[in-house]
């Protein structure tokens, strides 16, 4: 069971042209880094309308920053 407490923060999302402005990744490649489980999964909005959860988003992208910093 989930016991995530919602904020408002889990409930901002953001449209693929927020995505790739904040990531400087181009659309392809999000939705190639989603297929290989590399990056969040876009939430279905409709049937041609998908957008990512803001937090998620932000956490990949620390995670990039931390793996920067470590040893190759």
């Amino acid at each position: 069971m989930n016991t995530l407490q919602p904020t408002s923060e889990h409930f901002q999302l953001l449209k693929i042209r927020q995505v790739m402005k904040v990531t400087c990744l181009a659309r392809s490649t999000v939705y190639k880094y989603c297929a290989d489980n590399n990056f969040p999964k876009p939430i279905q909005l409709g049937k041609r309308n998908a957008a990512w959860v803001e937090s998620e988003v932000k956490e990949w992208i620390e995670q990039k920053m931390l793996q920067r910093a470590q040893p190759r």
